[in-house]
């Protein structure tokens, strides 16, 4: 009998982390005290009340936050309303794939450039800007998914500081801002700008579940009514109960306390992945990530990882391979999760990885 598959590939926590009961008790305090907006048509800002606890919470006015059904559904209306067929926008590289994606569909010119440990390289993005129309810069500052790294300070106060001289909008892009390890996270670009250039998005996918499908964006008051108006006329109105739900959440301090039990088990993994990788695949190159789910690894040149991953999946294990996240390359790298696989299912994912590796180089050199 074939081995259970050992998936490292999904961004999401495995299900023996995900707040049931927190999310059931909310769910009933919601219905009780906050049915009639819970079971209503909501507006294109979302639910006031999570709306308020955001802007409390980046220490904005409420009018320059809406509330969205998932970031990714923010990152889209987004893209739609700055971006058009042709216009540059720049993007890291290797960067979420999903952004890649939906800014190929738009026609978008991506513009690459090249991720270092501690994040975006600012002086080649600053070349990249230099002298041309460049509508929209897309950055992961904490935790990047996938390659695991957090933008130093100097490199935030620089790219809001080019933002404002260019004239192009910052996307800061940081739903794992709180899955921190190692302390707080750095101050978000967001609280740095003072031209109204950076817009800032959020999830919850990632502090309670991927389930609830509840994102935000922050930004100027103009550029978040527009985009809220364009939410209404698109969705005609967000998910009411699943932000009433977390509206309690917040709220009642059930938020707070899911966090820190998910990053002392995500913590956990981190560490328990990094052993088995500095064990099994000493080749392996990587930064340690100091929050977040993912791990980005470069193995030797000339390995496969799309060739790589068929002969993984014969052992009984999975990944994504490097190219689904750049422009171009990235064929000798690969992406880890940790979040959905436990600490007792690490060690032998990755021997499972380490065997298949064997196995395509000796294919490749018979």
């Amino acid at each position: 009998m074939a081995p259970e598959t050992i998936s490292f590939a999904r961004g999401a926590p495995s299900a023996d982390i995900l707040p049931a009961e927190a999310v059931r008790e909310a769910a009933s305090r919601a219905l009780e005290s906050d049915w009639k907006r819970a079971l209503s048509y909501g507006t294109g800002r979302g639910h006031p009340g999570l709306g308020e606890w955001i802007a409390e919470l980046h220490g904005v006015e409420p009018e320059r936050v809406m509330v969205t059904n998932g970031s990714m559904e923010a990152a889209s209306l987004l893209f739609r309303h700055f971006v058009g067929s042709g216009d540059r926008v720049v993007v890291e590289q290797p960067s979420y794939d999903r952004t890649l994606l939906i800014l190929d569909r738009i026609g978008a010119q991506r513009v690459g450039v090249h991720l270092e440990s501690d994040g975006v390289d600012v002086e080649r993005l600053a070349e990249a800007t230099a002298g041309v129309d460049t509508v929209l810069a897309h950055v992961i500052p904490n935790f990047h998914n996938p390659a695991g790294c957090t933008l130093a300070q100097p490199k935030r106060e620089r790219l809001v500081a080019l933002a404002a001289e260019s004239g192009f909008y910052l996307f800061e892009d940081d739903p794992y801002r709180l899955i921190s390890f190692e302390g707080e996270a750095g101050k978000t670009m967001l609280e740095m700008d003072g031209a109204d250039r950076v817009i800032h998005a959020s999830s919850f996918s990632k502090t309670v579940s991927p389930g609830v499908r509840v994102g935000y964006l922050v930004g100027p008051p103009k550029e978040i009514a527009a985009l809220a108006k364009a939410a209404g006329e698109t969705f005609i109105s967000p998910n009411m109960l699943a932000e009433a739900i977390v509206w309690e959440l917040c709220t009642s301090g059930a938020l707070e306390e899911n966090i820190a039990k998910v990053n002392a088990a995500l913590r956990e993994r981190r560490d328990t992945l990094v052993a088995a990788l500095e064990e099994k695949i000493p080749e392996a190159e990587f930064v340690v990530p100091a929050g977040g789910y993912f791990l980005w690894l470069d193995l030797a040149e000339g390995v496969n990882t799309i060739e790589l991953l068929d002969a993984a999946k014969a052992e009984g294990v999975t990944f994504v391979a490097g190219p689904d996240f750049m422009l171009e390359g990235g064929s000798n790298s690969l992406r880890l999760s940790f979040a959905p696989v436990t600490t007792e299912e690490i060690p032998e994912g990755v021997d499972r990885i380490a065997r298949a590796l064997e196995s395509t180089r000796s294919r490749a050199a018979a």
